[in-house]
C-alpha cells in the first residue's frame, strides 16, 4: 500500500494524554497513541514526535503561582520530557525502536538534540520523539513543531486534536460552527483561526509546510492521512 507522506511531524498536545483524566498521563490514551503510531511506522512513514506538557504543567500558569515566567517555561519544558519517556517506553513495549532527544542537556535520558543524527535515526526508521520544546522560554511546543518539522524537512506536520478539524469558531461551544476541508495560511490569518500560535504559524507558512488538523482519539485516523485520505482540516 502506497504512502502520502513519507517523513512526517506529528504534534501531541500534552493535554491529550490525560484521557478522562483531569491531569497526568491516562494510560489506556498512552496505549493508544502507541498503537496508532506504531502501524503508520509498519507502512514506511519516517515519523518524529513532538509533544507537550500541559497535562502535568503549563509554563503559562505559573504566574498564578507566584512562579516568575522563565522558570515556569522550564518547568513545562521537564514536563515534556516526562511525557516523551512515557511515550517511549510505550512505543517500545509494542516494538517500535524509538529515540529521545531533547533540547536541553540531560544525558542520562535522553540523547541531545543534534539535527543530522536526528534524520539519521529517521532513515533508519526510528521513532523520533522531540522534547524540551525548543530549549528555550517563551516558545510553546507548536513553535518547536513547526521548528523541527522544518529543520528535518518534513513532508507535513500532523496536529492531533480532540475535534475532527478546523471550524469557523469552537464546535463544542457553537453548534453552527462550520468545518473546513481545505483552508489557506492567510485566511486563517485573516480569520484568527485558533490552530497554533502565531509564531509557529508564521514559521509553517514562511516554510510551506502544510499542516493537518485531525481528531487523534477516533482509531485508524492517522493511517487514513498517510494513506492520503480526507481527514480533518488541511492548511497549506
Amino acid at each position: 500500500m502506497s504512502i502520502h507522506y513519507k517523513r512526517i511531524l506529528l504534534k501531541l498536545s500534552g493535554e491529550s494524554l490525560m484521557g478522562d483524566n483531569e491531569y497526568g498521563i491516562n494510560p489506556k490514551m498512552l496505549n493508544h497513541y502507541a498503537e496508532e503510531i506504531k502501524s503508520i511506522v509498519e507502512q514506511g512513514v519516517e515519523l518524529a514526535i513532538v509533544i507537550g506538557g500541559g497535562n502535568i504543567f503549563r509554563g503559562l500558569q505559573a504566574a498564578e503561582s507566584n512562579i516568575e515566567r522563565v522558570q515556569g517555561d522550564y518547568m513545562g519544558m521537564l514536563a515534556t520530557v516526562i511525557n516523551g519517556l512515557a511515550l517511549q517506553s510505550a512505543l517500545e513495549k509494542i516494538g517500535v525502536y524509538t529515540r529521545l532527544m531533547t533540547a536541553i542537556a540531560m544525558d542520562q535520558i535522553a540523547e541531545p538534540y543534534i539535527r543530522r543524527r536526528a534524520i539519521t535515526h529517521l532513515t533508519k526508521g526510528r521513532v523520533v520523539i522531540f522534547s524540551a520544546g525548543t530549549g528555550n522560554p517563551y516558545f510553546t511546543t507548536d513553535s518547536a513543531a513547526a521548528l523541527r518539522a522544518s529543520e528535518i524537512n518534513a513532508d507535513v506536520i500532523l496536529k492531533g486534536t480532540r475535534v475532527d478539524g478546523i471550524y469557523t469558531a469552537d464546535p463544542e461551544k457553537d453548534p453552527l460552527a462550520t468545518k473546513y476541508e481545505n483552508v489557506s495560511f492567510a485566511e486563517v490569518i485573516k480569520s484568527k483561526l485558533n490552530i497554533m500560535d502565531m509564531t509557529a504559524f508564521t514559521m509553517c507558512s514562511e516554510n510551506d509546510m502544510p499542516i493537518i488538523v485531525f481528531d487523534i482519539g477516533k482509531p485508524k485516523n492517522l493511517s487514513k492521512i498517510v494513506q492520503g485520505e480526507t481527514i480533518g482540516t488541511l492548511v497549506k
